[in-house]
């Protein structure tokens, strides 16, 4: 019989990660793109309750929250920094550079080097951080060579500027290319339960030691659509199809960490309950046998 304990009390049901082997985050995160209007272009609609949504994330236990310049652009950087400064001793924030926002879901990866420096300064400013704890290249430019652009964040990274170094949409020879130059220690890549092409990428960072952050981690379509079958396990369950799916991450890898988004305090509060998600071994094969 699967069971749902405290599914709405925080995160400690969450287990925890190393980044780096020395930030340890909590291992269900926040992602923060869902604050600004669809296309990731311009500032929040409602800014009071994009407010509200970040610092009840950190009230429930939160503490590895990603985001990325080239939301807004710049936007949601700002409003994290206004909302959440001084930050608390355990809180990460984590953001990305190297795509430029040219209009509503419209960018280009862009990475050289004098760009990828005013994108970590202007970060630092909008943060209000001294230092990134975690700087992502948003996307590899296929103009730059990866050497280049990331040769500039390792000077940076010897700066004190950045903390640790993760990158974005990679595949595994992009990673081993990135580490010449640099250490990685995360990777953000689209997974969810029905969308698992990056499982060689995945299998990589578990047998590194390198975090992995799902993007869209939360499937949709017919597998999620009321009176499917994984409709009737959550509800056998007693908890919704959005923490089935964010369970199941957390139950696929320890260097898994899911960073569901949302400008809903109500779905906030949902998506960090999945923590405490405990189905047992038929039901979790159920999940499987619907995919």
């Amino acid at each position: 019989m699967a069971t749902n304990t405290n599914a709405n009390v925080g995160t400690t049901g969450s287990e925890t990660f190393a980044l780096g082997g020395d930030l340890v985050v909590n291992r269900l995160g926040y992602g923060t793109m869902r604050l600004i209007p669809d296309g990731a272009w311009g500032a929040p609609t409602d800014r009071v309750g994009a407010t509200a949504v970040l610092r009840r994330a950190v009230e429930l236990g939160v503490n590895f929250i990603d985001t990325a310049d080239a939301y807004g652009p710049q936007e949601v950087e700002r409003l994290i920094g206004e909302a959440l400064s001084p930050y608390a001793d355990e809180v990460v924030i984590a953001t990305k550079g190297g795509l430029a926002r040219t209009g509503p879901s419209k960018s280009e990866p862009l990475g050289r080097p004098a760009y990828l420096r005013q994108e970590v300064e202007m970060s630092l400013r909008y943060l209000k951080v001294e230092r990134i704890d975690l700087w992502q290249l948003h996307r590899i430019d296929p103009k730059v060579p990866v050497e280049e652009s990331l040769g500039e964040i390792a000077k940076l990274q010897a700066e004190g500027k950045i903390r640790h170094v993760g990158l974005s949409e990679v595949g595994v020879e992009e990673i081993e290319r990135a580490r010449k130059v640099v250490p990685i220690v995360s990777v953000q890549n689209k997974y969810n339960l029905s969308e698992r092409k990056h499982e060689a990428v995945l299998q990589f960072c578990e047998r590194e030691g390198i975090g992995f952050i799902p993007w869209y981690p939360v499937a949709a379509g017919k597998l999620t659509a009321p009176g499917g079958k994984l409709d009737g396990v959550a509800k056998t369950a007693g908890v919704s199809v959005s923490q089935l799916m964010l369970a199941w991450l957390l139950r696929r890898s320890p260097v898994m960490l899911p960073i569901p988004g949302t400008s809903s305090l109500k779905h906030l509060e949902e998506n960090v309950g999945a923590a405490s998600v405990r189905l047992s071994e038929a039901d979790w094969g159920e999940v499987e046998a619907a995919v």
